[in-house]
């Protein structure tokens, strides 16, 4: 039995202490999962050391050669071997693990990346002379002096070739590249104050410029912006809406886009806390639940979100990686991001993205073959204006008479009605499409798509003015459940009332399901609670019972409003128009889809070749 096993001998096992190098290398699997580890972990140090400049650069994805050079307060020759010690660190005291200001406080990064790579460090701190230190797979060489103007260069060399079998499961250079890319620009994001520049110097060359940003002036949003512009792509700058708001401690800031600039995957959202990037499971519930209103299933939100509060409201010692954190109220955190972004949404109004006019300009093709050169463009003598008009008449009789696919109607020239952000209606296409025109430009609206959001705005304003109406079970109906399940839902029972579904304690693990949602009509309390306990398990709230109601209204607002093929007045037109200006959200409908496109006078010129 026992030779079956590997893990057990025949011989007692002794305990024996692991020498530095083994720890090392331990502590490096946690800490250095790929070379884009290395790389957060030693901008990070530089960050953590007040630069203002970093330079990065790495070869064949960085498993030959990271380095990363700083303007920061730089080290003494008395520090380096400290800096190379395990658990040595300049950032904390260790007297208040929660008293964490910086983004570095284990003091295993730069240990650990001795012990698996060939690490020179550099460094000079002003008042000292520069000096220079060498580890070789935890072998560490004595301090040299060395010339160096301020600041600190690390140089890693060789990564992993202390552990050849995990370069085994390194990816290849060009993702292990990106992967640092990545890294950098998430840094840089929470930093825009600092400027980071980073180099690819594959090959033996003087290296590719593959990223760069520049240090920004001025306020913090509007730095804010300009560092998001650089990193995200002017699009998302233009398309975004700035989130400033405050909670109980929490400090909530950044930018958020609107929803009809929505993504196919979750690729575009970025977290912060305390300027340290993370990936949590709760922020993404809470944008994805913001946006839950506004975006079709399949659609994701693009925004950079950064929370700010007191060390101790927040634990980043969960994970070697620091990528995790926990919160003391998680509860709080959540309901600022919702109601924060929502507020923004709101604040929006009519407003749809810039891109949504892109993708309809990108619509229209240009005829295929070679240019045209057109006869109002050919040097040569042209004829009368009477001339051509009466060529026109010969060849065409009928001329002014052809039929038009829509409806358009004589309507006045008001300039005060054109001076509206949606413009004022000119016609009525295939009964479905209302064009408008504005100061500058002309609007296209989806007649049902606008109306059925309108209505459901107002369905929702209603619900908020009252109490949901419920509707009581002649029978309570009784749904089992586990003693913690059972105690997790009294405790949000008060919540679940205000919502229309009454439930009670009924016996030991069991609740009472005594009213439901009178617009829910008839429904399996059962599911209905169960779907709510997955969302509390997971989240730590629920939004459940409010979306399954948000949905009801929204297909009660999609046949109630406006269907397409229905013909319009003036009047009509212009009246849903106005309403529209008036009404948050109204730039996409009730599935994410946007509500109206807007094309400008000077796009339209470019179509044909005016401009």
């Amino acid at each position: 039995m026992n030779s079956l096993d590997p893990k057990i001998g025949d011989c007692r096992p002794r305990i024996r202490q692991l020498d530095n190098a083994a720890i090392n290398r331990i502590a490096a699997g946690e800490v250095v999962e790929r070379p884009a580890s290395a790389v957060k972990e030693l901008v990070e140090n530089a960050l953590d050391a007040g630069a203002r400049r970093i330079d990065i650069s790495f070869a064949d994805g960085g498993k030959t050669l990271i380095r990363v050079q700083d303007d920061g307060h730089g080290m003494t020759p008395e520090d380096l071997p400290l800096a190379l010690a395990r658990h040595a660190t300049s950032k904390i005291d260790g007297s208040d693990l929660l008293a964490i200001h910086t983004f570095g406080f284990r003091g295993e990064a730069l240990p650990s990346l001795g012990s698996v790579g060939r690490l020179t460090i550099t460094s000079r701190a002003e008042g000292h002379e520069g000096a220079r230190v060498l580890v070789d797979g935890g072998e560490i060489s004595p301090v040299a002096p060395a010339a160096l103007e301020r600041g600190t260069i690390v140089e890693l060399r060789d990564l992993f070739h202390t552990t050849p079998a995990r370069l085994k499961f390194m990816r290849t250079d060009r993702a292990e590249a990106r992967a640092i890319v990545d890294v950098v620009k998430r840094l840089a994001m929470a930093e825009p104050y600092v400027t980071f520049i980073l180099h690819d110097v594959s090959g033996d060359t003087q290296g590719r410029q593959v990223f760069r940003a520049d240090a920004q002036n001025g306020e913090l949003f509007d730095a804010m912006r300009g560092r998001l512009s650089r990193v995200l792509g002017h699009e998302f700058a233009q398309n975004a809406l700035p989130v400033d708001a405050e909670r109980d401690g929490f400090h909530l800031t950044g930018y958020a886009a609107l929803p009809t600039y929505s993504r196919a995957s979750a690729v575009a959202q970025f977290m912060f806390v305390n300027a340290r990037p993370v990936r949590d499971k709760l922020l993404i519930g809470a944008l994805r639940g913001a946006y839950a209103d506004f975006l079709h299933r399949g659609r994701h939100p693009a925004a950079a979100l950064f929370i700010g509060c007191a060390p101790q409201l927040v634990d980043v010692n969960v994970h070697p990686a620091k990528s995790e954190v926990r919160f003391r109220d998680p509860g709080i955190v959540r309901g600022l991001i919702v109601s924060a972004l929502r507020h923004a949404l709101a604040e929006a109004g009519h407003r749809a993205s810039t891109t949504v006019a892109g993708a309809a300009l990108g619509a229209f093709r240009a005829p295929d073959g070679p240019a045209r050169v057109y006869q109002m463009d050919r040097p040569s003598d042209r004829p009368s204006p009477g001339a051509l008009r009466a060529g026109f008449q010969a060849q065409s009789p009928g001329f002014g008479e052809a039929p038009v696919s829509g409806r358009v109607e004589p309507i006045a020239d008001d300039r005060e009605t054109r001076d509206h952000p949606l413009g004022a209606a000119r016609a009525q296409l295939h009964e479905n499409y209302i064009i408008a025109q504005t100061a500058d430009g002309m609007v296209i609206v989806d007649q049902h798509a606008a109306h059925e959001r309108l209505v459901y705005e107002r369905l929702k304003a209603r619900l908020a003015d009252n109490d949901i109406p419920r509707q009581a079970l002649l029978i309570p109906e009784i749904v089992e459940l586990s003693a913690s399940d059972q105690s997790r839902l009294l405790e949000f029972s008060d919540e679940l009332e205000r919502l229309g579904l009454v439930i009670e304690a009924f016996g030991s693990g069991a609740v009472a399901v005594r009213e439901t949602p009178a617009v829910l009509g008839q429904t399996d309390a059962r599911a209905l609670l169960l779907d709510v306990l997955d969302e509390l398990a997971d989240q730590g709230s629920s939004r459940t019972v409010r979306d399954r109601i948000e949905a009801v209204l929204s297909r009660m607002a999609c046949h109630g409003s406006i269907r397409s093929g229905r013909r319009m007045s003036a009047d009509e037109m212009n009246a849903l128009l106005r309403e529209m200006e008036a009404t948050p959200h109204s730039g996409q409908c009730n599935h994410g889809r946007p509500t109206y496109v807007e094309l400008k006078l000077a796009d339209i010129e470019r179509l044909f070749g005016r401009r």
